[in-house]
């Protein structure tokens, strides 16, 4: 009986231990990994912010040399909402003289390479930028062209990588690496508010994998009780010296815009 009491508990005893490893490994299972937290992020921010219909705005684009010299355009905005596709925006420059009738039309997606028409008055001609060219400056400033378009959660592949303060803030910090072909860069590094989802700064960093550019978004105000954008963006390239400053004003929302403003045929006739 003794001999038949140390077997039970020596069997016994392989067992339970295996419950308890498959009881401590089931929250490891459960546990979010890093690439879908910072997809979560990525997805609430971009929720966060639909609904919006279309906007207009008016923008000050300033651009500043390596030595410090400046030079001011005056951009109208328009913007417009599409459902289940990336959004499609126009910018029209009105000053200075030299590039007065300038227009710029993106038509964004998600993996699919953008589709960008680039209006040029001096040659009367619309041109398509080359999905080669999307990581080139636009009109001399520290932006690129693929900047420019709104940021689908498809384009990229996320990790969340910290939690930590951000001026008044307290801002997720994730990387995205972009997913479509012909980027500029290698990855994306982003700081994005808890609270509200704004964006509030992202490192850019080159094929070289080296930091390239900052963008730091400022003075966001909050329209029609839901959507916040910001009033000041500048992006410095840190290889070159130069930046650019976005002074965005006069936002208006839901104001009637649809597909027929937003046609590349109808660049020329643009006022």
């Amino acid at each position: 009986m003794h001999n038949f009491r140390v077997a039970v508990k020596t069997v016994a005893l392989p067992f339970a231990a295996i419950a308890l490893l498959v009881i401590a490994l089931v929250p490891l299972a459960q546990a979010q990994t890093t690439a879908e937290k910072g997809l979560e992020i990525a997805e609430a921010a971009q929720a966060f912010d639909e609904g919006f219909v279309d906007f207009t705005a008016k923008m000050n684009m300033i651009l500043k040399t390596k030595q410090g010299d400046t030079s001011t355009r005056i951009i109208r905005i328009k913007t417009l909402e599409v459902e289940n596709d990336g959004d499609k925006s126009l910018s029209i420059f009105d000053e200075p003289a030299d590039v007065k009738g300038t227009a710029m039309l993106t038509y964004t997606h998600g993996l699919e390479p953008d589709d960008q028409w680039l209006y040029l008055p001096a040659l009367k001609k619309v041109k398509r930028i080359n999905s080669r060219n999307k990581s080139g400056p636009f009109m001399g400033s520290t932006f690129a062209f693929e900047d420019l378009g709104s940021q689908e959660v498809e384009k990229y592949r996320y990790q969340y990588l910290k939690q930590e303060s951000c001026g008044d803030w307290t801002c997720y910090v994730i990387e995205r690496t972009p997913a479509y072909e012909k980027s500029g860069y290698t990855k994306q590094i982003a700081w994005i508010d808890t609270q509200a989802y704004r964006l509030a700064k992202v490192e850019f960093y080159d094929r070289k994998k080296s930091l390239l550019k900052t963008l730091e978004a400022s003075e966001f105000k909050l329209y029609i009780g839901k959507h916040w954008r910001p009033g000041k963006m500048n992006m410095v390239n840190h290889q070159n010296g130069k930046s650019t400053v976005l002074e965005w004003t006069n936002y208006q929302f839901k104001t009637g815009l649809s597909d027929r403003d937003f046609r590349a045929q109808s660049l020329k006739r643009l006022k």
